[in-house]
């Protein structure tokens, strides 16, 4: 009968142990499944569990806009978009909604570990404060600016004007 109780406490341990690992594998599928849905579309706008998101408050450059560095042109948008993708990084962002655009697109300002996506954008200088809509980012774009940082580096067009020009 030892035998028996010992198989059987042996039995239990194996299945335990086969239990954890699922367990263990469920939980990384549903992280790797989280992370697969960030969709990161430009500078300023990500789709976030099929919610398509655009940081409020502040503008990027369109990705198909360029810019003048160093007599060079460049993709202005598309560096933008690179930033954010590299602050992004495998993080998941946490965002405040503050209601939706005419294009029914949720406004939010989105955070990675606790930081502002929109302020790093911003002070980095790869984004504008759109005053049009907010003053919250004023400072952060001053602060570009007089370290010439980003675009503040290059000659540009805001991107509210690029958008205005056929």
């Amino acid at each position: 009968m030892d035998f028996g109780k010992k198989n059987c406490e042996n039995c239990t341990r194996v299945f335990m142990k086969k239990l954890l690992g699922i367990l263990v594998l469920g939980l990384l599928w549903c992280n790797i499944s989280f992370a697969n849905n960030l969709k990161i579309v430009d500078g300023d706008t990500i789709v976030l569990n099929g919610e398509k998101i655009r940081f409020s408050g502040i503008d990027t450059p369109e990705l198909k806009q360029t810019c003048i560095d160093e007599d060079k042109e460049v993709f202005c948008g598309v560096l933008a978009k690179m930033l954010l993708v590299k602050k992004i990084g495998n993080e998941t962002p946490e965002c405040i909604s503050e209601g939706k655009d005419v294009y029914k697109r949720t406004l939010a300002e989105c955070f990675i570990n606790g930081e502002s996506l929109s302020s790093f954008l911003v002070r980095s200088g790869y984004a504008f404060a759109y005053r049009k809509y907010s003053k919250k980012f004023v400072e952060d774009e001053e602060f570009a600016r007089t370290n010439k940082l980003g675009l503040w580096s290059m000659k540009f067009q805001y991107p509210w004007d690029f958008r205005k020009t056929p």
